[in-house]
């Protein structure tokens, strides 16, 4: 047994379990919030509050392919690139917030 440790096998045997840990541990877990955002970012509709990636929050005034329009005070509107939108919030869950409070 000793021996087959020894070998080119011994290493290939340590390091298959840890490339295996890797792929559940890291790799796995960021597709999946990759393929999560990306469904998000498809999903956009006029109307939808969203954070910005820079913390800001505003609604959605226009969507074009790759970027969207999103109103962050009265009259101010500015082009985002879809891709720096971190979370779409409802109307609903915003009023609750605001109750809470």
């Amino acid at each position: 047994m000793q021996e087959l440790l020894a070998g080119p096998f011994g290493t290939l045997i340590f390091f298959v379990p840890v490339i295996i840990l890797f792929y559940f541990m890291l790799i796995r877990p960021q597709q999946q919030r990759m393929k999560a955002h990306t469904a998000m970012v498809t999903g956009l509709k006029r109307g939808d509050t969203v954070v910005l990636s820079n913390g800001m929050i505003g609604k959605i005034t226009r969507v074009e392919n790759d970027e969207v329009m999103v109103e962050i005070a009265t009259s101010v509107n500015v082009r985002v690139i879809k891709g720096m939108i971190s979370e779409v919030r409802n109307r609903t869950a915003i009023a609750a917030n605001d109750a809470k409070a």
